[in-house]
């Protein structure tokens, strides 16, 4: 496989961090929120119990599925004036990977803007519709000068700004 290739290829599942794991996990709870309007603790106990839980931040986890449900207006109050159309329309998956970007954005600073942004495209790619990753990378880059204006100015400057 060429370096090409393999950039696009997943990551397998050894080399994933904690961080990583805990947004996919998020993802699959917000998922359930989102679609069944499960409350947030039933969908936490089985989330906990899935294989693999054990190696995701559960830190990270914890703040990306309660803070996200808990901001889920706010979230979607950012969210919405970059759509194209309704939020009812776009795919739960995507929905929850805007959740989770923006809420990285708005409480993790130690995550840089354009590692959330990444992370969400792969999640999206992963977890997502054929082309939901490009909205996804849309929506956040549109949102990351508001929310990390510092941040996103200083890599504008040393012209590092698209991630």
């Amino acid at each position: 496989m060429t370096d090409a290739a393999s950039s696009h290829a997943p990551r397998k599942a050894a080399s994933k961090s904690g961080r990583t794991r805990a947004r996919e996990f998020a993802l699959q709870a917000l998922y359930q929120h989102l679609v069944g309007r499960n409350p947030a603790t039933d969908i936490d106990v089985f989330t906990r119990d899935l294989s693999g839980f054990h190696k995701a931040d559960s830190a990270h986890y914890d703040a990306l599925l309660h803070g996200s449900i808990a901001e889920g207006a706010e979230l979607d109050a950012l969210i919405v004036p970059l759509l194209d159309r309704k939020l009812e329309e776009i795919s739960p998956i995507e929905h929850a990977v805007m959740w989770i970007g923006t809420y990285e954005f708005r409480h993790c600073p130690d995550v840089p803007w354009r590692v959330v942004i990444n992370e969400c495209i792969e999640l999206a790619k992963s977890f997502g519709g054929t082309d939901g990753h490009k909205y996804v990378n849309a929506v956040l880059n549109g949102l990351a000068p508001t929310l990390r204006a510092v941040e996103v100015e200083a890599d504008r400057a040393t012209g590092k700004a698209r991630p």
